[in-house]
C-alpha cells in the first residue's frame, strides 16, 4: 500500500514542479511512515515540511498544493493535513484485512521482495586469527554479520559470506613456535615458556597430536633454540597507579621473534609441520564452532594466496605514483587520500606489511564483480578504514563501494559480576562456553539486539530466564502460544478453514485486533529498513513489539480465543493468530533463532 502512496506523491510532485510550485531540480529526500497513533490515519508523509523550504512557503500551504495535485488511491479513504504539515492517508477498513490475504499467500515469503536485487555483496565477517578458539566477542561480529547478510539476501541482494583466514601473519608463527616449544617440553625438554607465547591447553593439545604422528623426530636442543634471544620481560611484583605491571627489564615481542626466527632456522622444512598443524586445529575448531552456531560461509580466503596479489597491488599503487621509498621502507601516500600519516607497504627487510595483504585482498574482492564490499570488524580497528579506503582510491577504484561496519565489545556479566576473559592467557569465555550456557538462540538474539557500533552487556541470567523480561523467550512463547490455541479450539470441536475464516475477518473490530493487524502491514517495511541501514535490532524490536501485542490481546479481558458460543469471531480471530505467528516465525529465521511449536 505505502509504495501506491508513494507513487501519487511522486506524481503530485511532478506535477507542482511544471507548475513552478517546486524547482525542476528538486529532489524528493521525505519518508512515508505507518503511524503509530490510529487517529492519525495509517500512514504519514513529512513531504510538506521537507519541500516548504524550496517552495519558499509555510509547510501547510504546500501540503494543501500537494493535496490538490494528488491523483486518487485505491483503497484510501481520505487524506488530510495534520500538525505543522504532516499529510496523513487513512485506509479502508477492507484493505486493512487484505495483509491476511498476503500472507496466507506468502507464507514464509512474506516480508522478503526484491529491493536490493540489483546488488551483488560481499560481507566479509568474524575473520579472526586461527590462533585460539572464538571468544565472546568473536561470537558477536559472527551473529552479526550472518543476520546482515540473511537482511540483504531477504531484500533481493545476491550475498557472498566471506572468512579472511590470517594464515601468513606474524600471530600464527607465535603459534607455531608456541606449540614446537610444548613440543619440546612433552618430549622432556626443559625450559621457561615465553610470556607472550599463546598459553592455552589448546597449544599442548595441538603438540601433543604431532608427537603421535611424528614422535621426537623434530626435537632439537632447548640451547640452539634459546640462543642469542633477546631476555623476555620480567615485571615487577607490585603495579603502577593504573594497575599494570611494571616492567623491570627484557623485551617480550623480541624475546617471542628470536625464538620464532630460531625455530625456523633450527627445524627448516619441519617448521611447517608446527605451522600447519595448529592452523588446521584451530581452522577446523572455528569452522565447527561456527557452523554449530548457524553461521556458515560461501568462502574461506587465504591470506597466503595473496603473494602475487600483493606485488600487482604495489605496482598498482607504484604506477600511479603513489608510493615513495624512505629510511629503506616502502611508503603509500596515504595522506593524500585523508589519512593521518603514509603507511609503510614494504619494510627494508623486504617482507610486506599486514597493510599490504589488506590492499591486495580488497583488490582481489573488487576484481571480484561485486556492486557493494560490507566489511565487519572490531571496533579496535577504527583506524583501519581511512587507510583501507585510500589504498581503493589509489589504485582507481571508489572507496564508497566499501562499507565498514564496526563491532563493539562484549561484556559478560552473571549474579551482578562481570565476567574476567582474556584470549593470550587461555583462561577466556569461548563462543562455545557462551553457547553451551544460554543456547544458540539467546545468543544470536541478544547479540544483534543493539547497533553494531554499541557496547553490550550481555546478562547471562537474564539470557537463560523464563520470563517476560527475557525477549527470546518472549517472543517464542508467542509463537508457541499459537499452537495451542489451535489445539484448544480441535479439543473444542471448532474446525478452522482459513478461507471460511477471512469471510468473517470483518469481526476483529477491537482496537488491540487493528494494532496487529497495522503491525503485521508494517514488516516489509521494517524488513528494506533494517537491511537497508545494516541494524538487524530492527528486526529484534519489532518482533518484540509483535509479540507483546499478542500477549496482551490474549490476556485482554473479555476476549476468547475460543468460544463455542461464538464460532466466527473465534474462526476469525484464529486466522489473525496464524498470521502473527508466521511473521513472528519468518523474522526469527533472519534472526539465526528457532521458532519453537511448543514450550
Amino acid at each position: 500500500m505505502n509504495t501506491a502512496i508513494q507513487a501519487a506523491l511522486d506524481h503530485a510532485v511532478q506535477s507542482l514542479q511544471q507548475q513552478g510550485v517546486l524547482p525542476s531540480d528538486w529532489t524528493n529526500t521525505s519518508h512515508l511512515t505507518r503511524t503509530k497513533d490510529r487517529s492519525h490515519g495509517d500512514f504519514a508523509s513529512n513531504i510538506a515540511m521537507i519541500g516548504s523550504k524550496a517552495a519558499g512557503m509555510k509547510p501547510r500551504d504546500l501540503a494543501e498544493k500537494i493535496l490538490a495535485a494528488l491523483p486518487e488511491v485505491a483503497d484510501i479513504t481520505k487524506a488530510e493535513i495534520a500538525g505543522p504539515g504532516f499529510i496523513n492517508f487513512f485506509l479502508n477498513a477492507d484493505q486493512r484485512f487484505a495483509v491476511l490475504d498476503q500472507i496466507q499467500a506468502q507464507k514464509d515469503q512474506y516480508g522478503r521482495s526484491q529491493a536490493n536485487a540489483a546488488k551483488k555483496i560481499q560481507v566479509e565477517f568474524v575473520s579472526a586469527n586461527p590462533t585460539s578458539s572464538l571468544h565472546v566477542g568473536h561470537g558477536r561480529g559472527a551473529a552479526y554479520g550472518m543476520t546482515v547478510a540473511n537482511l540483504l539476501e531477504a531484500t533481493g541482494a545476491q550475498v557472498d559470506r566471506e572468512y579472511y583466514v590470517n594464515d601468513a601473519g606474524r600471530q600464527m608463527d607465535i603459534l607455531a613456535t608456541s606449540t614446537y616449544l610444548r613440543y619440546l617440553e612433552l618430549t622432556g625438554q626443559t625450559l621457561v615458556f615465553p610470556k607472550n607465547a599463546y598459553q592455552g591447553d589448546y597449544v599442548k593439545e595441538i603438540a601433543q597430536s604431532i608427537i603421535d604422528k611424528d614422535g621426537d623426530a623434530h626435537v632439537r636442543p632447548v640451547a640452539d633454540i634459546y640462543n642469542d634471544v633477546p631476555e623476555d620481560v620480567q615485571y615487577a611484583e607490585e603495579l603502577d597507579a593504573e594497575g599494570n605491571k611494571v616492567i623491570l627489564s627484557g623485551d617480550k615481542e623480541k624475546h617471542i621473534d628470536g625464538l620464532i626466527a630460531n625455530s625456523q632456522q633450527q627445524l627448516g622444512a619441519g617448521y611447517r609441520v608446527f605451522h600447519q598443524a595448529a592452523l588446521h586445529a584451530i581452522l577446523d575448531d572455528i569452522k565447527d564452532d561456527l557452523a554449530d552456531f548457524g553461521v556458515t560461509f560461501d568462502e574461506w580466503f587465504s591470506e597466503a594466496s595473496l603473494t602475487e596479489k600483493i606485488d600487482e597491488a604495489l605496482a598498482t599503487l607504484d604506477q600511479r605514483g603513489f608510493l615513495y621509498e624512505k629510511d629503506g621502507n616502502i611508503w603509500f601516500k596515504s595522506t593524500e587520500f585523508g589519512d593521518e600519516k603514509d603507511r609503510v607497504v614494504k619494510r627494508r627487510n623486504g617482507q610486506t606489511t599486514y597493510f599490504a595483504s589488506d590492499i591486495a585482498y580488497h583488490l582481489n574482492k573488487l576484481q571480484r564483480g561485486y556492486t557493494d564490499l560490507i566489511d565487519i570488524w572490531g571496533s579496535d580497528h577504527h583506524g583501519y578504514i581511512s587507510r583501507v579506503k585510500a589504498a581503493i582510491d589509489a589504485m582507481g577504484y571508489d572507496s564508497k563501494k566499501l562499507t565498514v561496519l564496526l563491532v563493539q565489545f562484549v561484556s559478560l556479566w552473571r549474579g551482578g559480576e562481570m565476567v574476567q576473559m582474556s584470549s593470550r592467557s587461555g583462561q577466556f569465555v569461548t563462543l562455545r562456553d557462551l553457547r553451551k550456557e544460554v543456547g544458540n538462540d539467546a545468543a544470536r538474539f541478544y547479540y544483534v539486539m543493539r547497533k553494531s557500533e554499541q557496547h553490550i552487556d550481555f546478562d547471562l541470567d537474564l539470557a537463560v530466564s523464563q520470563s517476560k523480561d527475557n525477549a527470546v523467550y518472549y517472543i517464542q512463547y508467542a509463537h508457541a502460544r499459537v499452537n495451542s490455541i489451535l489445539n484448544r479450539a480441535k479439543e473444542k470441536g471448532i474446525t478452522f478453514d482459513v478461507a471460511s475464516a477471512r469471510q468473517v475477518a470483518n469481526l476483529l473490530a477491537l482496537e488491540t485486533e487493528t494494532e496487529i493487524l497495522a503491525k503485521l502491514a508494517a514488516y516489509p517495511e521494517v524488513l528494506i529498513r533494517a537491511a537497508n541501514v545494516y541494524e538487524p535490532h530492527q528486526i529484534g524490536n519489532y518482533l518484540k513489539d509483535l509479540a507483546a501485542l499478542f500477549h496482551g490481546w490474549y490476556a485482554q479481558d473479555g476476549v476468547k480465543f475460543v468460544d463455542e458460543t461464538n464460532i466466527p469471531l473465534s474462526q476469525a480471530r484464529l486466522l489473525l493468530s496464524i498470521n502473527v505467528q508466521q511473521v513472528l516465525r519468518n523474522g526469527l529465521e533472519l534472526l539465526g533463532v528457532s521458532a519453537p511449536e511448543a514450550m
